[in-house]
């Protein structure tokens, strides 16, 4: 089979490139001229050059192609051009879809994200029947996302095979940019969270949520999504963990959220003003309000996914990060 995969140089791109070629697959990327290619170093993959924003560069891209895992987004927090998610996540969703169904692809799987899934409010886990709508989403992140998710079940209602996962919080090896959950983890590795808020995170490990990709291709019905989880943690747990593994005592000072937010802004603020970076941003810490929980049963079910401990991914991240240099 010949597959192609968007956002094969980001952290699940990449992890689900490498799964198609280790069951054989011919494998296309579609990438940017000015994309960093590291994550695809050493796979015998077939780069393609395109933009989701250019419809027109999609169609050769996938011609030829028995499917398509659409897994490009753009994943910032306060991002200071909101429009540029949308550019990306939504339009660039609806262009990649229009081009497989010209092209006559057999099936698209779609990477949404569980930005777009409910949270009970009763504290239990939320799934793929939790009531939720685009007022419920906090940050313009979540609003694209559920947003291109939507883009994705009108293609399916239409006819096209499309298959959706809903990646947790993935966690591993190869988080080359890093995505913010990789951030958190590398600034944790390296002590520099000495406290935390009382948030929670569904952990799964990226080479899980690859093969949950695979799965969903083979096994996922069209028009549906599967949640593509691993173990519900809070901050605190997960603090514990990494700290466990790099030999040092874990963050012991908890902070209210609400005494965070007024740092988030007078942060975002001084980046504005300097053209740089924060890593502590408004939506980040309105979003570490809720203990983000979820059920990957309906995957297991289904799909035949399955989850490694948490645990895993975080002692497979760090190795990688000090193998890389970076810790």
């Amino acid at each position: 089979m010949r597959a192609l995969v968007t956002g094969a140089t980001g952290f699940v791109g990449a992890a689900v490139a490498r799964a198609l070629l280790a069951r054989g697959n011919e494998v296309r990327v579609l990438v940017r001229p000015s994309s960093d290619r590291r994550n695809l170093e050493g796979l015998a993959v077939e780069a393609v050059t395109g933009d989701l924003a250019d419809a027109d560069s999609l169609v050769p891209a996938v011609r030829d192609c028995e499917a398509v895992f659409h897994v490009a987004a753009d994943y910032r927090l306060g991002a200071r051009h909101p429009e540029e998610l949308y550019r990306s996540n939504v339009d660039g969703t609806r262009n990649m879809l229009n081009a497989a169904r010209v092209a006559g692809v057999r099936r698209t799987v779609y990477t949404s994200s569980v930005a777009t899934i409910g949270i009970p409010k009763d504290g239990t886990p939320g799934d793929e029947t939790t009531p939720v709508q685009l007022s419920d989403m906090v940050g313009h992140y979540k609003r694209s996302k559920f947003l291109a998710e939507q883009v994705a079940r009108e293609a399916a209602a239409a006819g096209t095979e499309v298959v959706i996962v809903n990646p947790s919080t993935p966690v591993g090896p190869g988080d080359v940019k890093p995505t913010p959950t990789g951030q958190m983890v590398w600034d944790a590795a390296s002590g520099r969270m000495p406290a935390y808020v009382d948030t929670g995170l569904n952990i799964a490990h990226v080479e899980d949520v690859a093969l949950g990709h695979l799965l969903a291709l083979e096994r996922g019905r069209p028009g549906e999504s599967y949640i593509l989880g691993g173990e519900d943690l809070t901050l605190r747990a997960i603090l514990t963990e990494i700290a466990g593994i790099m030999g040092r005592p874990p963050p012991r000072v908890r902070l209210p959220a609400l005494a965070v937010l007024p740092l988030a802004y007078v942060a975002e603020g001084f980046a504005r003003l300097t053209g740089g970076s924060t890593r502590i941003t408004v939506e980040g810490v309105k979003l570490a309000r809720k203990h983000m929980f979820f059920s990957s049963e309906k995957a297991q079910r289904e799909l035949g996914y399955q989850a490694r401990p948490a645990h895993a991914a975080f002692v497979d991240a760090i190795a990688w990060l000090k193998a890389t240099g970076r810790l």
